[in-house]
């Protein structure tokens, strides 16, 4: 398996963006999106991936989080694409369940070519919570994280991924916890999902390509 690297990025009216991954990392990362919280959340999702992950993302923050947290997840979502490459040698599907306190997540992945999206278990509530937005140690004005980006993030990564994602809140109830939780459970679902798999050879489908 060569190595699995790649870069990609996006520049608009509204955000730029540019990220760089290794798949065969350790979950090192360097994160900046100007949104505090997302900033903790890809993070986590590069800790407990084993992805490393380079975030350099600016944007209209002013008007709100939207346009650089779906702009980062489309341009996360492509160099993924890139860096699995023919998909030859890897598991292909990744399951796991991740607590965090009170709330409890379950994700399944498929690395199949095929982008799909079920999100499931939010409190309806959650879509209106605002997370973070305090002031950064440097004394600039934080932006909120709005509850309702989770399931878009989720869908944006799969669509630009072009991989399978479900995705479901069993418990929960800190907006936090919640959505903290369904971003570790992606993060170990996708650290199965992508691991080389020594007994493997060649695309692990019986059509031969993914």
């Amino acid at each position: 398996m060569t190595n699995r690297i790649a870069e990609a990025e996006r520049n608009t009216s509204e955000s730029r963006v540019r990220v760089k991954l290794d798949l065969d990392g350790t979950g090192v990362s360097t994160i900046s999106t100007g949104v505090g919280f997302y900033d903790h959340l890809l993070t986590s999702l590069s800790k407990h991936s084993l992805i490393d992950l380079e975030v350099e993302a600016s944007g209209d923050v002013w008007i709100d989080a939207h346009h650089v947290v779906e702009d980062t997840a489309i341009v996360l979502g492509q160099a993924l694409r890139e860096a699995l490459g023919d998909k030859r040698g890897i598991r292909r599907f990744g399951d796991a369940m991740v607590p965090l306190d009170e709330a409890l997540a379950q994700c399944v992945v498929d690395i199949a070519g095929r982008p799909y999206c079920v999100h499931s278990g939010e409190p309806e509530a959650q879509a209106y919570v605002l997370i973070g937005g305090g002031p950064w140690p440097d004394g600039r004005p934080g932006t909120p994280y709005v509850g309702s980006m989770t399931r878009h993030v989720v869908e944006t990564l799969a669509l630009n991924a072009g991989i399978c994602i479900h995705l479901r809140l069993l418990d929960g109830r800190d907006p936090h916890h919640i959505v903290e939780a369904q971003i570790k459970a992606l993060a170990r679902a996708l650290r199965d999902a992508i691991e080389p798999d020594a007994r493997a050879t060649g695309v692990p489908s019986t059509k031969g390509a993914l």
